[in-house]
């Protein structure tokens, strides 16, 4: 019995630490699609499917470690601190090292797709929110 509630705390706070990276902001839609162990230690790869309608954002956040991105559809306005913004489009990928701080918009006319690949430390949220 000991087993399986810290079986079912321990996927109660993996869920609540994900929580970050799946909330839903108006006009952005986030699709969790994989969550796996690495082997490096303390380590996690997450992959999701972002999906921003035209004019759709996500705002300035950080993450515990890397995101390499890629956009299958449309186009994204990349804001990164310390950086112009600049605009990635359909087939151009892009890096955010970890902890620094970033958004995202569709400044295009339809729809925009971005496959994302983070690698952080187990047991963070895997995006924070930064005002």
């Amino acid at each position: 019995m000991t087993k399986v509630k810290v079986l079912l705390a321990g996927g109660l706070a993996a869920a609540l630490a994900a929580g970050v990276l799946y909330e839903q902001a108006p006009g952005f839609k986030r699709t969790p699609v994989q969550d796996q162990d690495l082997s490096v230690p303390g380590r996690h790869a997450v992959q999701a499917k972002a999906e921003f309608e035209p004019g759709g954002a996500v705002g300035r956040h950080t993450h515990p470690g890397e995101e390499l991105s890629i956009v299958l559809e449309g186009q994204l306005q990349l804001e990164v601190d310390g950086q112009p913004a600049r605009t990635i489009k359909a087939g151009e990928s892009f890096f955010i090292p970890a902890g620094v701080v970033h958004a995202g918009k569709n400044t295009g006319s339809g729809k925009a797709v971005v496959f994302a690949t983070y690698i952080v430390e187990k047991g963070k949220d895997v995006a924070t929110p930064v005002k």
